[in-house]
């Protein structure tokens, strides 16, 4: 896997994070709380970072991830029972 332990430190806090806040809030306060647990652990954070996307030369559009990790990892913070194929188009995405 591609940056594995920075995957894993990401998957840790997501974990702090939840244990702590419990689920039934809102997804961006998970998404904050997260920003502040990935600082805690030495992290650099960009939060809904814009990049312009293109289709034959013509802008149509902003691609907003949630966070980039050390300018390495897209991390988007999802709260669900369960994933499905909606969740992990937009991942893919």
């Amino acid at each position: 896997m591609k940056h594995e332990e920075l995957t894993k430190d990401i998957i840790g806090a997501a974990m702090a994070v939840l244990n702590e806040l419990k689920p039934g809030l809102d997804e961006k306060l998970y998404e904050n709380a997260l920003v502040i647990e990935l600082q805690q652990r030495g992290h650099t954070v960009e939060q809904q970072r814009e990049f312009p996307v293109h289709y034959r030369s013509r802008f149509i559009g902003k691609l907003v991830p949630d966070l980039i990790v050390d300018g390495q990892v897209i991390t988007d913070p999802k709260v669900v029972t369960a994933f499905n194929d909606t969740h992990l188009a937009q991942m893919l995405g």
